[in-house]
């Protein structure tokens, strides 16, 4: 048995399942692998486009949507231990925009039926989506909020606003909260919010700081919000399901013939989407596996890692919204596992999906890792077959 303690046999069963998938094709390819004590195993299949082409390979970029959103929290940690941000204290301070709020007396009433907020939006309500913003649990439309929203362009969403992160955060500053600060969870745009407050406190662009602090420091050189023109060759393409048929569509981009060139709004919550590859979202986890420490140093210390990858949700505050997370809960910009109620879950593991079809998670029980990548978008919360597959494949490897 190699040091790793995974079956090479099963591993190779893993391949297959992936192969598998692309030949009744779910997914025009897949890069995924597992790192485990020291040993990393990848796996590559199809082609980096639809309808064949160059084929998948280990460094092919993917956008990577909301597995952007741990990333950003770190970088807001790193002004926590700098003492520039405090969890508890309120943001009004960098974000006057969201000072003095309003709340909706019913999530589904009248933008102007509102009421005072107890108490001011703090850092960590952003940190763990209890802000009172984010995506409504109701079809497209049926709120006045989620109409104010939309015509704001301030849905959530992978391909981002057109606007400024000024310009934004104003925009998001005029509507009401769906519901008191701390009262409940609301997924996405908490995130959003905490990438433009980690440039007002760090005093650089939300990207300059994420790669000068985060990006660099790791080593994630292929990971950013564009590419230099000459590496536009990697990025793989875009789809979605075919309603009907289930057979990956093009997904039309407003950045397309953009990507070599920063967006308008470098998002912390994944939209627009950052870019990476497998190895680099690696080498993200490894230092959340390792506690903060990485190849070069320490990013984070100990006790940061720690209090982002523990569960901070009531069961209150998690109601109705259990499609999210399960059993588990949610940290900093992660979900984590609560019960052993799949082949693939157990408590403590933590991590977090990309809807544009990614997904990564670290199991510090198992002193394993796994990230997987593939180009077709989620039509849910639940991931689809092919992600859940790998992760059941990458548990059965498991050997000792």
């Amino acid at each position: 048995m190699s040091p790793s303690g995974l079956s090479p046999a099963r591993l190779d069963r893993m391949r297959d399942v992936l192969g598998a998938a692309v030949e009744r094709g779910d997914v025009p390819g897949v890069v995924a692998l597992v790192h485990r004590r020291g040993e990393t195993h990848v796996t590559t299949a199809g082609a980096a486009q639809a309808g064949g082409g160059a084929p998948m390979r280990r460094d092919t970029v993917f956008r990577i949507a909301s597995m952007g959103k741990p990333i950003t929290a770190v970088a807001a940690m790193i002004l926590v231990e700098e003492c520039r941000l405090r969890l508890d204290d309120p943001v009004d301070d960098l974000l006057p925009e969201l000072s003095g709020r309003r709340v909706l007396r019913r999530v589904d009433g009248p933008l102007d039926d509102t009421v005072p907020a107890a108490r001011p939006i703090t850092v960590r309500d952003l940190l763990t989506f209890r802000a009172g913003f984010g995506v409504v649990m109701a079809p497209p439309g049926a709120y006045p909020i989620q109409r104010a929203m939309d015509e704001a362009g301030l849905t959530a969403g992978a391909d981002g606003p057109g606007c400024g992160p000024d310009e934004w955060i104003k925009r998001l500053g005029a509507l009401p909260l769906a519901h008191q600060p701390g009262a409940g969870w609301m997924y996405h745009t908490a995130a959003d919010v905490l990438g433009v407050l980690v440039a007002r406190a760090s005093g650089r662009p939300f990207d300059a700081f994420l790669r000068e602090r985060v990006l660099e420091p790791l080593g994630m050189r292929d990971t950013g919000f564009h590419l230099p023109t000459g590496e536009l060759g990697r990025l793989a393409g875009s789809y979605a399901p075919d309603p009907a048929t289930g057979a990956p569509l093009p997904r039309p981009h407003p950045r397309d013939g953009a990507w070599d060139r920063p967006p308008a709004f470098p998002s912390g919550g994944g939209g627009p989407s950052l870019l990476s590859t497998a190895d680099d979202y690696l080498a993200f986890c490894r230092m959340l596996l390792h506690k903060g420490r990485h190849d070069g140093g320490r990013l984070l210390s100990r006790p940061a890692v720690e209090l982002m990858t523990r569960d901070h949700l009531t069961p209150e505050q998690k109601a109705g919204n259990e499609v999210f997370f399960g059993s588990g809960g949610w940290g900093f910009c992660l979900a984590v596992d609560g019960d052993r109620d799949d082949l693939a879950t157990r408590p403590g593991r933590f991590g977090w999906s990309g809807g544009l079809g990614t997904s990564a998670c670290t199991d510090p029980a198992e002193e394993m890792i796994g990230v997987v990548m593939t180009q077709v978008a989620f039509t849910s919360p639940s991931a689809p077959k092919v992600i859940r597959d790998f992760w059941t494949s990458a548990y059965a490897a498991i050997d000792d």
